[in-house]
């Protein structure tokens, strides 16, 4: 089973971008967490992080073509304007898993808005690094469910 797992705009700054929010783990140390938990359930997880749209864009098209079984996304702040890339994930025939290491709906107004939620299969946030390893299990489970 091959999950993708993508990063979006300013998560490559956790562990120093706002810790009182995201926490004090790197990024490397979110992936590397995912990969172990990934072999556990008997999955490969390969992790992708740009700060730039349209390779975020390329990277979906991408795993289309690659077949993934799932992908778990934390946009960042794309999540909240970004139609191309939801329209993006919208071509995806796999489980998609959103997630957010803050629980963006007890933060600014524009937060509470994921353009993606329509597309995604759920959405978990609020649980900081569990966010990641809850949306994996999901992702590893949805996959799995959609193979039956």
């Amino acid at each position: 089973m091959k999950i993708l797992v993508l990063h979006g705009i300013n998560l490559n700054m956790f562990g120093k971008r706002d810790p009182a929010q995201y926490g004090v783990a790197t990024l490397a140390e979110i992936d590397s967490s995912l990969v172990a938990l990934g072999n556990q359930l008997g999955a490969a997880v390969q992790a992708f992080q740009t700060n730039a749209e349209g390779a975020m864009a390329e990277r979906i098209h991408q795993a289309h073509t690659d077949g993934v079984d799932a992908v778990v996304i934390n946009a960042g702040a794309w999540t909240h304007y970004s139609h191309g890339i939801a329209d993006a994930l919208a071509v995806l025939t796999c489980p998609v898993i959103e997630v957010h290491m803050s629980n963006i709906h007890a933060r600014e107004a524009f937060r509470h808005v994921s353009v993606f939620a329509g597309i995604a299969k759920g959405q978990i946030c609020g649980f900081g690094v569990d966010s990641y390893l809850l949306g994996l299990r999901a992702a590893v489970a949805s996959a799995q469910a959609a193979k039956k």
